[in-house]
This record gives structure tokens, sequence and C-alpha cells, in this order.
């Protein structure tokens, strides 16, 4: 039996055109076990897709119009509020999934997923995560498998020679000292304030043929994306993430995922841009061919 059979609930809910092959595949982790400030990022997955059905899916720029695109919705993994499950639930997918070679989308639910995720692709895929704060925690709140230290996970696993984060402005010491002991490169909140994000990360992607990139969205300042589960203030702004994004349109980003939506506090901006990327991200694709 197919892991996806197993494990998704086959509700999908993404409008698209079932015609042709996939351009994309969409998937949701509705999995917030371990959050610590304001849960809730559980109910993410289906307000994403209620966005993404709603806004402009036209993008006139790339003559790209993704209303005559079949876009895969595979539904949201079974629940369970045990992270090891929630991990091997979704490398197993994940897995299945990266065999078929389309560009993958996951909706979150935490950070956490990402260690599961990230770790089904190839090792020499170049992984880009936009985020306010490193997650380079050893532990937080007494458990490994945290949303605060998923990528100290991913470090120990695969080292850090692929990894790229970009728009840290909240960390504790001992996260800092983790990143300059592992050589971690970084974008830094005040130089994309400078202007010079884009080129940086234009620079540093094109050395890699994938990449995986993930969207936690409390990079965003909270003004523009109040619904998160650990908002930051003094946060980098929507033009200046979507500038960044277009930065890699020469690359092929062949995995997604866009974490930390919470419903509960959010006026549907934080939602709209978290389909915008998604939007955007298919059309660049899909520009290429």
């Amino acid at each position: 039996m197919s892991f996806l059979e197993f494990y998704l609930d086959k509700n999908p809910l993404i409008s698209s055109s079932d015609e042709g092959e996939p351009a994309a595949t969409i998937f949701g982790i509705p999995f917030d076990s371990t959050h610590s400030y304001k849960p809730g990022c559980r109910f993410g997955p289906d307000v994403i897709r209620d966005a993404f059905n709603n806004i402009e899916i036209f993008h006139p720029e790339l003559q790209i119009d993704l209303e005559a695109v079949n876009i895969e919705d595979l539904g949201n993994t079974k629940h369970t509020v045990v992270a090891t499950k929630m991990l091997d639930m979704v490398r197993k997918i994940t897995g299945e999934l990266v065999e078929k070679n389309r560009q993958l989308f996951f909706l979150g639910g935490e950070h956490l997923i990402t260690y599961g995720t990230l770790m089904s692709f190839p090792k020499e895929t170049g992984f880009v995560v936009f985020d306010a704060h490193y997650d380079l925690r050893d532990e937080y709140a007494e458990t490994k498998l945290s949303h605060a230290s998923y990528l100290r996970r991913i470090v120990e696993e695969r080292g850090s020679d692929n990894i790229l984060h970009v728009g840290a402005r909240a960390f504790v010491k001992e996260e800092l000292e983790f990143l300059k002991e592992n050589k971690i490169k970084t974008i830094s909140d005040k130089e994309i304030r400078q202007g010079k994000g884009p080129q940086i990360l234009k620079d540093h992607v094109s050395t890699f043929e994938n990449l995986y990139t993930s969207f936690d969205l409390d990079v965003l300042d909270p003004a523009f994306a109040p619904g998160v589960g650990n908002p930051e203030g003094v946060g980098i702004t929507p033009r200046e993430l979507f500038d960044m994004i277009y930065s890699m349109e020469n690359n092929q980003i062949k995995g997604v995922d866009i974490v930390e939506l919470n419903p509960t506090y959010d006026n549907g901006s934080t939602a709209s841009l978290a389909a915008k990327i998604i939007s955007t991200l298919i059309a660049l694709n899909l520009a290429k061919h």
C-alpha cells in the first residue's frame, strides 16, 4: 500500500484544473504540539487553501495563468500529537512524492515539520529558510524535537554546508554560538533592510541545481503578517520577501514549506501572503518550461 493512501485523509480543498499532469503537489501537516507561545497553527493548512482559492493567480509578468494549471492537493496528514510519529509519517509520504519529480508544497503546522520533509530530499539540495528565529536551541521546553530546535537537528544530521538562513532578528546566545561554530551562512535582517538581500541570495543559490525553501511567516513584520505563533516586531516587508523570492527565479525550487500560520490571530493578510508565495513559486517554476 502507498503511504499516500495510508496517511493522508484525501480531502483536497484547493481548486484547480484537472487537465494534464500536475504542475505541483500539495499536502498539509496540521501539527503544532510543541508550540510554546500561541498554539493554533495546526489550523493553518486549510486556511492557506481557502486564501489560495480566493486570490488572483494569473501572473501577467510571466504570462502564467494558474487557473488553467493542474495543482494536485492530497489533503492533510492524519492528526497526531506525537512528534516522532508525525516525522516518520511525513518522511514516508515525502520520500514517495520526491520520486515523482514534481514541485512539492508542504503546509504547516509548526516548523518542526521541516525536519520531516527536507530530510527526504537529496542531501545536495540547497536549503534556504526565511525565519525571524534561528531555531538552533539544543532543546526547548525539555524536548529536542521542537519547533525551536528543528534546524539544529538538521545540522547535526546533515551538516550546514547547504544551509542559508534569511531574516533572523530574535535568538538566544546559545543559538548564535552554534551558528558561528557550524559556519551557517546567513542574510541578516539588517542586510535585507539595506536592499542587499536579493543579490546575496541570488549569488548563494547559483551554486545549487535544486533548492528547498522554507518560509516561516514570522520572518515578516507582524504589521503585515499578524497571524503567526511567535510574532517578533521590526521584521521585513512582503515586498522585501518577494524581491528575494524572485531572485531565485533561475533555480529549480523542488520543495517548499510554509509554516507557523496561526489563523486565530490573523486578519486574512497572513494567509493571503502564504497563498501568494505558493502561487508565485508555481508560476516561476512553470515559466522555466
